[in-house]
């Protein structure tokens, strides 16, 4: 009888411009010249690969959020830029961000089966149903869609792209050059959708992808957004500050997992994690405090206002928060409004305190230490039932992510916690996950 295998991390590069510190772009060791710079993501790509990452990650946005005036902001859009970072890499996987919202089924199909096929079979999707009014503000409305709204297109979305993938059966291509047949056509199928969102009538004009479809990826920690993911998501990326929280999450999104007939091996959780490394624990602390130093104030208050939906502008910085909306009244980040407030109620922190402890990660661990205490970290989380691998957050670009990779990954291998090589081809085989069936043929037997 076979054995399981010996669980191991997942680890995720999270790649932000000049980095995940709001002010990573004012330290010395930051390039923020060269955020659009084809090499600059290269580099960084190659980076994850040289260290066996499982994949980079790119989020995104339709909107120029934040206060531009204070921080290296704006960028490439993901799916772009992770085609041109597919040609320079050979494992490692590219996952993108792509709004429900703001874009249209078949467009989406199609973008992602031509990464999935570009890139040979590692293309991933973080499904996200944006969360700000300047998006909406873009796209024709004055203000957002509602929460639940938003989620119910989502379904409908997911539902018809991957119809869509499924569209061309596995062996439909014949080349078949002496009777002049390319594809079977009667297996080259129309979805005929037609839902209370969409209208689609298929099929998509890109064959099956290497992967059946690309893996798929969910950040929001919502009460909608947990059913969506326990329903559809492959992978989850949180945020969670305490072990006792993480566990929590964990456990709640993983025991929704049988109502979908689904096992615990096919949802992994991925917290994310700012590590502030140095050679001794002082030395991180030292660095973690310069970036600290480097804060433009503004700029944190506005992208606190933006977290809690509420105007903190002309506030005292050395006082407290002021009373906030209830999470109900939300209709952007539910979970990172909660996560925040109960973050500044637990530890009594006045808005100065506040922006510091939310600069690195905006609700993401920050942690800092050696390269040995951050293993034992995440190691801790590991084997207590907290996470299954982590979204890395390099808190300045590119050193955070090298010393990552050349410092913290060799104490993992070491401890038989991540691979020392890679072991398949596609995202779908780091992760340790199922080519899925095709949805449109019927299961032989």
């Amino acid at each position: 009888m076979s054995e399981t295998p010996p669980r191991t991390l997942h680890l995720n590069a999270f790649l932000m411009n000049a980095g995940h510190h709001d002010a990573a772009w004012r330290h010395p060791r930051t390039q923020p010249e060269r955020i659009t710079d084809l090499s600059y993501f290269q580099d960084l790509a190659r980076a994850a690969e040289r260290g066996r990452l499982d994949s980079v990650f790119l989020a995104d946005g339709v909107a120029l959020w934040g206060k531009v005036r204070h921080n290296a902001l704006g960028g490439f859009e993901p799916l772009t830029l992770l085609s041109a970072l597919a040609a320079v890499t050979e494992h490692v996987g590219l996952i993108a961000t792509v709004s429900t919202t703001f874009n249209e089924p078949y467009h989406v199909a199609r973008k992602f089966a031509s990464l999935d096929h570009l890139s040979g079979g590692r293309a991933g999707w973080n499904i996200v149903t944006s969360g700000s009014v300047d998006e909406a503000r873009n796209f024709n409305r004055e203000e957002h869609l509602e929460h639940a709204v938003r989620y119910e297109r989502a379904r409908e979305f997911l539902d018809v792209t991957t119809k869509l993938w499924d569209s061309w059966e596995d062996d439909a291509i014949l080349l078949d050059r002496e009777a002049g047949v390319y594809a079977d056509t009667a297996k080259v199928h129309p979805i005929e959708h037609r839902g209370e969102h969409f209208q689609v009538r298929g099929a998509l004009n890109v064959p099956r992808s290497p992967q059946g479809r690309p893996l798929l990826v969910q950040a929001g920690s919502s009460e909608d957004g947990k059913e969506f993911a326990a329903e559809f998501a492959e992978a989850v990326f949180t945020a969670q500050q305490t072990l006792a929280d993480a566990q929590a999450f964990y456990k709640d999104l993983k025991s929704r997992l049988p109502r979908f007939g689904r096992s615990e091996r096919e949802l992994l959780v991925l917290p994310g994690i700012c590590p502030v490394i140095g050679s001794t624990e002082a030395e991180a602390r030292r660095l973690e405090q310069e970036l600290t130093d480097l804060q433009v104030p503004e700029y944190g208050l506005a992208q606190l206002s933006g977290m809690l939906g509420t105007d903190l502008t002309g506030l005292p910085l050395d006082g407290p928060l002021p009373e906030l909306p209830e999470e109900r009244q939300i209709n952007g980040n539910k979970s990172r409004f909660t996560l925040v407030a109960e973050l500044a109620r637990r530890d009594g922190l006045t808005l100065r305190e506040l922006i510091a402890r939310l600069g690195g990660g905006r609700g993401h661990r920050v942690f800092a230490g050696t390269p040995e205490q951050i293993a034992d970290e995440l190691e801790e989380w590991f084997t207590r039932g907290a996470a299954d691998g982590f979204n890395i957050m390099p808190p300045y670009l590119p050193g955070g992510l090298d010393d990552f990779v050349d410092q913290v990954v060799p104490v993992l291998q070491a401890r038989g916690l991540f691979r020392t090589e890679y072991t398949g081809r596609t995202l779908r085989d780091h992760y340790g996950l199922a080519r899925p069936a095709n949805r449109l043929v019927p299961a032989a037997g």
